[in-house]
């Protein structure tokens, strides 16, 4: 399969890393300098490419980026991309990073995304941690496996999805719709929290959307106490904890 990846952030580099290892030709793009990116890319497995030519002969495009970096990209990024190509978008909004977007209140952050790029997306491997990307993967019909979440509105696309997703060692949870995509948004207990498949069925299902934002920027003061990289298992611990609280529900392993 050929895929395209626009950012080689946390998500994005172990994407390129995944994939190229199970064989996949990889492009990677970022805003870095062509030299620089060519080393990244190297260490990847993946081939340096442009912005305009990362989506170019693909079959699978996927935006890893900050929130804030989606008003930078060409407008006409996507036109001539092809219809059946799979488009995912990986992204997460935090206002302290990434400043107010008033659309938000109306639109689900995919759903926003899909309009500055003017193309349907697959929401996918947003809920989940590096640390847990990169570390806690299964082969296929692992016990406990991890699963994620992944919604749209084109079936053969999530199929698609669920299926690159299953590459990189995770089960996937259909959400639903991109309306529906808040389900797995940050705030909710389907958001980093390390769930087996039945139980982030139920986690999407009890997610309650307007007190997600809350939540998420409760989380987020809280974790300021910890140290991101030593204390993996007190952060799950603490997202279970209070997303779950939110919605007047318990964590119960």
């Amino acid at each position: 399969m050929n895929i395209g990846i626009l950012g080689t952030g946390a998500i994005g580099s172990i994407l390129a890393r995944k994939f190229a290892n199970a064989g996949n030709s990889v492009k990677v793009t970022n805003t870095r300098e062509m030299p620089e990116l060519k080393k990244i890319a190297e260490d990847l497995g993946a081939e340096a490419a442009s912005t305009q030519d990362v989506v170019k002969d693909v079959d699978v495009i996927i935006f890893s980026m900050p929130f804030s970096a989606y008003k930078n990209l060409p407008k006409d990024l996507l036109k001539d991309v092809p219809k059946d190509v799979v488009i995912i978008d990986t992204s997460n909004y935090y206002p302290m990073r990434d400043g107010d977007i008033p659309e938000l209140n109306d639109k689900t952050e995919s759903d926003y995304i899909s309009s500055v790029l003017g193309r349907p997306l697959t929401k996918l491997f947003n809920n989940i941690m590096e640390y847990t990307f990169k570390n806690k993967g299964k082969a296929s019909g692992g016990k406990d496996r991890i699963a994620i979440a992944v919604a749209g509105d084109n079936p053969e696309h999530k199929k698609a999805a669920s299926q690159l997703a299953d590459i990189t060692g995770f089960d996937t949870v259909d959400t639903g719709n991109l309306s529906d995509s808040w389900r797995q948004q940050p705030g909710t207990p389907a958001y980093c929290t390390e769930l087996n498949a039945a139980e982030l069925k139920k986690a999407l299902d009890i997610a309650v959307r307007n007190k997600a934002p809350e939540t998420r920027d409760k989380i987020m003061d809280k974790l300021q106490e910890y140290d991101l990289q030593q204390d993996h298992d007190k952060i799950v611990a603490l997202n279970r904890s209070m997303s779950y609280e939110s919605v007047g529900q318990e964590y119960k392993a």
